[in-house]
């Protein structure tokens, strides 16, 4: 194993997971982890909560103008010790081998992300895998996306990251902007993460992806969008043949990335209601994440429609 540098892992959350300890058996002496929380009310936060050695708890106070998740990882930032970060959620597991495979392939192309695979919790959600299997797990790949679930990089691939920490906390995505700030590289190893549970939930979060999409990378929203309308139109004018080209491609993605689910066979449903999604996502003038409704009116411009 190539030796590497003491590492900061980012890992937001407001309870306690198994993640923790997941993390925490694989950080050496020098390394540490910080645990996000918003506030003291937080149950990762009570004081009877005992942390392992290495863990620093992080209370990122309420977020003002920014999302959650952004304003958690901009305190993250600032607390870190080190120059080279992770950042980790803690909705998938992390195999004994996550951290050391994260460093091998720092060490061979600097900045890099994994990529995740959206499995569904409900009816809606396992009916769009394969539009997350084409967006989240491919588009990453191939667009070099980075993923906030698993990216590793260092302060100095930043080009400023003062600017960086002020401009986390005026947006919603996290990952969309270090995507805009830095050149990351994706690496073919999926993470599944579990999503879903109710049917409001996967709509709050098709709502969000869509105006992530908008406001991050328009142009490619747009030749979504088109593509998309195609797909429809030629779904319901050619039935037979969409479905069975559908199909064959997803097949193919899925076996490419080594995603061990039949949900490939709903790629012509997922296409043909895609659209309507996608309509419904641009016009929502909310969405809701963790808790929380926002307004996103452009990319640094973020109400917390609560507030």
């Amino acid at each position: 194993m190539t030796d590497y540098p003491p590492t900061s892992v980012l890992l937001p959350t407001v309870s306690w997971t198994p993640v923790v300890e997941e993390i925490v058996t694989q950080l050496r002496p020098a390394d540490e982890l910080l645990v996000i929380c918003d506030t003291k009310a937080d149950p990762i936060a009570d004081p009877i909560t005992e942390l392992p050695t290495n863990v620093r708890l992080v209370i990122a106070g309420e977020p003002d103008g920014c999302s959650g998740k952004a304003n958690a990882i901009a305190a993250g930032m600032e607390a870190a010790r080190h120059d080279r970060l992770v950042w980790t959620d803690d909705d998938f597991h992390h195999p004994d081998d996550w951290l050391d495979q994260l460093h091998e392939d720092y060490n061979r192309n600097g900045p890099t992300t994994e990529l995740p695979f959206f499995v569904g919790q409900d009816p809606l959600a396992v009916l769009l895998e394969p539009l997350y299997a084409i967006a989240g797990t491919l588009g990453t790949y191939a667009s070099d996306i980075a993923w906030g679930g698993a990216v590793i990089f260092e302060r100095d691939d930043l080009p400023d990251e003062t600017v960086f920490c002020r401009d986390l906390r005026r947006t919603v995505s996290d990952d969309g902007l270090l995507t805009d700030r830095t050149e990351v590289t994706p690496v073919k190893r999926t993470r599944r993460v579990e999503i879903g549970g109710t049917i409001r939930e996967t709509v709050e979060r098709h709502v969000r992806f869509t105006k992530l999409g908008r406001h991050h990378d328009p142009q490619g929203s747009t030749a979504n969008a088109v593509l998309g309308t195609v797909a429809t139109i030629g779904g319901v004018l050619y039935p037979l043949p969409v479905f069975v080209g559908l199909t064959f491609f997803l097949a193919s993605v899925y076996v490419w990335f080594g995603l061990r689910r039949w949900t490939f066979c709903l790629a012509y449903l997922a296409v043909l209601v895609s659209m309507p999604l996608m309509i419904y996502g641009l016009l929502r003038r909310t969405f809701v994440w963790g808790g929380r409704r926002y307004r996103w009116h452009e990319k640094f411009n973020v109400e917390l429609a609560d507030n």
